[in-house]
Parts: structure tokens; C-alpha cells; sequence
């Protein structure tokens, strides 16, 4: 019987064979490397993205969005103001004389 260490003549011996020269060569190690160097990269720089569209995000809510609101509320103020000036007849504050 052959034994099966791994260096007997056989067809799945000879493709281990190829298969681990090629697995150790320099191309293949390298090349590895530079994929998981580029992993690195790309994990910190989603990492920072994210800590960085956080920090947007929580900005643009406490400050936009306070004033926005504001806004809208003194438009529709003025708007209210009109409405009742012609109601009652009186010029806009706008068209008013002396202003």
C-alpha cells in the first residue's frame, strides 16, 4: 500500500503541491498584504465618515433645525398680521407712511 503522507505520486498530491507553491509565492503574499492593508483603510476611513456625518447630523438638529422652525413661525406671523391689517381696513405695516 502507498502511504499517504503526501508525497506519493497521486493526482491530488501533485495539485496540493501546485496549489501550496503557488499559495506561497512572493506575488500572492503580497498581494494579500496589500489587500489587507487596504481593508485597514477602508475600515478607518468608513469609521471616520460615520463619526463625522454623526457629528453633522447632530449639528445641523440643534442649530438648523431650532431656526428653521422660527422662521416659519414669524412668516406666518407676518402673513396673520396682513391678513388682519385688510380686514380692517388699515395699510400693511409696509406700505404704512412715516416707515
Amino acid at each position: 500500500m502507498a502511504s499517504k503522507s503526501g508525497k506519493s505520486g497521486g493526482g491530488g498530491g501533485i495539485v496540493a503541491r501546485v496549489s501550496d507553491s503557488i499559495s506561497r509565492s512572493s506575488i500572492v503574499v503580497s498581494g494579500k498584504k496589500v489587500a489587507e492593508e487596504a481593508a485597514t483603510v477602508a475600515h478607518r476611513l468608513l469609521r471616520s465618515t460615520g463619526k463625522a456625518a454623526w457629528i453633522a447630523g447632530t449639528t445641523f438638529i440643534v442649530l438648523v433645525v431650532p431656526l428653521i422652525i422660527e422662521m416659519d413661525r414669524e412668516q406666518q406671523f407676518n402673513e396673520l398680521e396682513l391678513q388682519q391689517a385688510s380686514l380692517l381696513g388699515t395699510p400693511p405695516p409696509s406700505l404704512a407712511p412715516g416707515k
